[in-house]
């Protein structure tokens, strides 16, 4: 042995070094085979359907799947008809070589092939020309290079991704979601042998419209199978499938769905996820679509032609359906333009902020009473959409109905922020500067898209926090961003609530029918017709329009784009009957009181139409009534009777005291207020009403000192004396409502600053005392 190593120890040594070349080469960290292509992006709705496979960028379908995930039935089917020696050969099969060479070059015959997996991989991976005998020793050496370099492992599972199978088919993963409709891992062993024998013949013909395999193709896939059944047993099940009809799906009847939503997926894309689930429900997609197509044949002949509609789930923020227009693929309509990302003007569907931010400034409370009356706001003078005034209304009425001179009388009181500054704050973009809008902002003046007006209504449905849209599921949670006050928030989804829906056939068919919090809104000219709102655990908004601006006068929210709204609600309610309202959380710090419908202020003995309100203690300004007030009247004389006076003589009555405005709205429709009589002739003001509470708590000339540290625990209890007659007490800071008592019993205040504050008691008879007191919030 040692006299051998001696004489051949060159030879070992070259042997040895040649094999540490070998294991160098084997071991040097290599590119993935994977590296040299690109490939498609699949999608799916949240529920794992394919809803739509892209091409990657040389226009190909090809789908990267590891050897893992493929079915053990392609790759034993592969080895049988392509290399059966393949794990042990060194990437060329000599025998063979020897013997197509032999046929090709020396006896005349046809061209053989010889290539073995590993060969055909070289020659995809390289493109190289192999027609030659020089491409061909080129393939040879790279075959040679690819054993040295991977594992025989990897080149299998690169050669299955690398195949053709037809058309513009590539990689086993891409052929089998597109002829099967299902991955590599779950097709059955006719489906597995057919991806077998395509990639030696991907010319094979397929026909494109009915999908049916051509005679060739199932005559090469069965005689595989008679080789198959050599080396395999085989269930009668499966043979039987062998006789069946050979169907496969061609690329034109790839899933296509929501592609205006897939598309922008794919634009705001920042890496290049080839899987990519998103949050779209298919169901709720196609329940919107099919409304929508039903609609657009109803009401062509009106010259609607258009749609935009995005629905979100509030509770997520994922964008459950959207569509960008009535038609992707109708050049007429633009069709292919996402609607849902254009910049329109909103109407009203804004108004509903302006109110959620005059309650969280103490501007109004649900049922203030507002004046719609023609009012001049500098160079701004705005006029309602029907021309018309009514006068007094509620805020809630005023919202409902769209009133545009109550809602210009709110935004022109906001401020930090103000109606703009609260837009840029919600993220709407693009917005001109403050000053460009003015006032106008309020009636549609900007430009708002219906993704930003869809997530200004989840925000109401959120607690006035406002949180980015989502289309892919993740994880990641972002952080919301408080933009109203909890109250503020739930009492105006409360006044949406008030606002009647249309009756319908499908309405009248529902068991079970949702609340809905909803607005509309107009563009001027009719360019834009807008409803919005939620319901459920969904926010939705529906547009219609042109995406040219041109006008129509079909084009009025309430008329156009509220039934279409309303037909998907009732179609999503009756697919998913058990669908309600989350349990949401009633805001801590709001109470409902007693007020006087007419006047929208605390209630008093003397008002004829009585009601309830939500209001925030604090914030709210509730005050007393003042419309309603009674007069002692001359039984003979119908004139007002000067104190001290006989009830013999005189009766008491009441009257409305409305301001000279609002009265001459109501004469207008004819509906003329009795004016209450004089009383200017009196010494002294009627005592008949009793005496008016008088408070003994705070005391006067006190100055309550508290230590700022202490100041949570630190408070000021308010009393006072009542007359027998009065049954509520209600309390005022700087008049603002702090709460309602009993007469006698105590309600308790915390202050949260220094300064001198006035103190208003009133009880439900009208009767009131003020008195100020000091506060001293020390370090």
């Amino acid at each position: 042995m040692k006299k051998f190593i001696i004489r051949h120890q060159n030879k070992l040594m070259a042997f040895l070094l040649l094999l540490i070349a070998i294991i160098a080469v084997r071991l040097y960290p290599h590119p993935p085979l994977s590296e040299s292509f690109t490939f498609s992006t699949r999608f799916y709705d949240e529920k794992g359907e394919l809803i739509r496979m892209t091409l990657a960028s040389d226009d190909r379908y090809r789908v990267w799947t590891p050897l893992k995930d493929i079915s053990p039935d392609i790759i034993n089917g592969l080895l049988l008809h392509e290399d059966q020696w393949f794990y042990y050969h060194i990437g060329i099969n000599p025998f063979s070589l020897v013997r197509a060479f032999s046929a090709t070059y020396l006896g005349g015959g046809n061209r053989q092939g010889a290539s073995t997996i590993t060969m055909q991989l070289a020659r995809m991976h390289w493109r190289l020309n192999t027609k030659n005998i020089f491409g061909k020793l080129n393939q040879i050496a790279r075959a040679i290079q690819l054993e040295l370099m991977y594992s025989k492992e990897e080149i299998l599972e690169a050669y299955l991704n690398y195949a053709p199978f037809g058309r513009n088919i590539e990689s086993i993963g891409a052929a089998s979601y597109i002829y099967f409709n299902k991955p590599p891992s779950e097709v059955n062993l006719p489906e597995a042998l057919t991806l077998v024998v395509l990639p030696q013949s991907p010319t094979y013909r397929i026909e494109r419209k009915t999908g049916l395999a051509g005679k060739a193709l199932i005559k090469a896939r069965n005689k595989l199978f008679e080789r198959w059944q050599q080396h395999y047993e085989v269930d009668e099940d499966i043979a039987a499938l062998f006789s069946q009809k050979l169907i496969l799906r061609q690329p034109e009847k790839l899933p296509f769905k929501a592609p205006h939503f897939v598309n922008q997926i794919i634009q705001n894309q920042t890496s290049k996820p080839y899987t990519i689930t998103t949050t779209l429900n298919s169901n709720l997609q196609n329940i919107i679509k099919g409304q929508v197509n039903l609609f657009i044949e109803r009401n062509r002949s009106k010259g609607i032609q258009n749609v935009s509609i995005i629905l979100v789930d509030t509770q997520t923020m994922e964008v459950k359906a959207l569509l960008g227009s009535a038609n992707y693929f109708d050049p007429h309509i633009q069709g292919q333009v996402n609607g849902t990302l254009a910049k329109r003007s909103p109407g009203s569907t804004l108004k509903p902020f302006i109110y959620a931010l005059g309650i969280d400034q103490g501007i109004l409370h649900p049922r203030t009473i507002l004046k719609d009356v023609s009012t001049d706001f500098g160079f701004y003078t705005p006029e309602n959409f029907d021309l018309n005034f009514r006068g007094p209304i509620s805020a809630t009425d005023a919202l409902i109905h769209s009133r545009n001179i109550p809602a210009v009388t709110v935004a022109s009181q906001l401020h930090h922020p103000s109606f703009y500054q609260f837009l840029v704050n919600s993220h709407i973009a693009k917005l001109a500067d403050e000053k460009h809008y003015g006032l106008s902002l309020v009636l549609g003046g900007g430009e708002v898209t219906a993704q930003e007006l869809v997530g200004l209504y989840a925000m109401l449905a959120n607690q006035g926090n406002w949180q980015p849209l989502k289309f892919v599921k993740s994880d990641d949670q972002d952080k919301p961003e408080k933009q109203l006050s909890p109250e503020a928030a739930f009492m105006t989804m409360e006044m949406l609530k008030q606002n009647t829906r249309p009756k319908d056939i499908l309405s009248k068919m529902q068991r079970n029918v949702l609340p809905v919090a909803w607005k509309t809104g107009t563009s001027w000219g009719f360019r834009d017709a807008w409803t919005a709102g939620v319901f459920g655990h969904y926010a939705m908004v529906v547009w219609l329009g042109n995406f040219d601006g041109s006008g129509n006068h079909a084009f009025i929210g309430v008329n156009a784009a509220t039934p279409l709204f309303f037909n998907i609600i009732d179609s999503i309610n009756g697919y998913y009957p058990n669908l309600r309202e989350p349990n949401r959380t009633l805001p801590t710090n709001m109470k409902r009181v007693d007020i006087c419908l007419t006047s929208g202020n605390l209630l008093t003995k003397w008002c004829k139409a009585k009601g309830k309100t939500w209001f925030i203690p604090g914030v709210s300004p509730i005050k007393p009534d003042t419309i309603f007030r009674p007069i002692m009247i001359d039984n003979k004389t119908g004139k007002a009777v000067c104190p001290p006076y006989d009830p013999k003589t005189s009766h008491l009555e009441v009257f409305e005291y409305w301001p000279s405005d609002l009265a001459a709205i109501f004469a207008k429709a004819g509906l003329p207020k009795k004016s209450p009589p004089k009383t200017s002739h009196c010494a002294l003001t009627q005592n008949y009403l009793g005496d008016p509470p008088k408070i003994t708590s705070p005391l006067k000339n006190v100055v309550y000192q508290f230590r700022s540290t202490k100041q949570k625990n630190e408070k000021i209890s308010f009393t006072a004396n009542s007359d027998g007659s009065a049954k509520s007490l209600y309390w005022f800071v700087n008049d603002s409502f702090m709460g309602e008592t009993e007469p006698h019993k105590a309600i308790d205040w915390v202050p949260t600053e220094s300064g001198t504050f006035k103190i208003t008691v009133l009880d439900d008879m009208g009767r009131s005392n003020t008195r100020n007191v000091k506060v001293e919030l020390l370090n």
